[in-house]
């Protein structure tokens, strides 16, 4: 595609991305984490998910001087899927430089998860490239989502 957009992904197996598909999914966040607009912050980070239906989205962090108005990877790389018509996910790979810590999302990117259910999983890796990994029902319990609006 036009600009580095998306490349569709051979076809998951069945349940979560294991070997060679998780590698893939790992590989994106970084390759991602390395086209990271931050200048004020100095911290990038890059974001893979990958849908219900086997594609890789990516995202990165992109800063504005204006704080409030810079977007966080994980919410870039779901954007972009659900702007191609992507609303059910798999899993997502977030990479970071932290040496020590393994990176996680921000409230705010777990809320915006959440919004496409709890039952994915979340690689959180390190920059040696360990990683763990976690339901996002794990990462944000008791939480809010689209069926809470229902029960009014």
């Amino acid at each position: 595609m036009e600009g580095g957009g998306q490349r569709p992904a051979p076809a998951a197996p069945p349940g979560q991305p294991q070997g060679e598909r998780l590698q893939l999914l790992l590989r994106r966040s970084r390759e991602a984490k390395n086209c990271a607009y931050c200048p004020y912050s100095r911290f990038p980070v890059g974001a893979a998910l990958l849908t219900a239906g086997g594609e890789i989205f990516s995202g990165c962090n992109v800063e504005n001087a204006c704080y409030s108005l810079g977007v966080c990877a994980e919410r870039t790389a779901i954007q972009k899927a659900i702007s191609e018509g992507h609303t059910s996910f798999r899993a997502m790979a977030i990479t970071s430089d932290m040496g020590d810590s393994f990176i996680v999302p921000c409230g705010a990117c777990r809320q915006v998860m959440r919004e496409f259910g709890t039952d994915w999983d979340i690689y959180l890796t390190k920059a040696d490239g360990t990683y763990i990994v976690k339901r996002l029902e794990e990462l944000l319990p008791l939480s809010f989502g689209p069926e809470d609006l229902k029960k009014v």
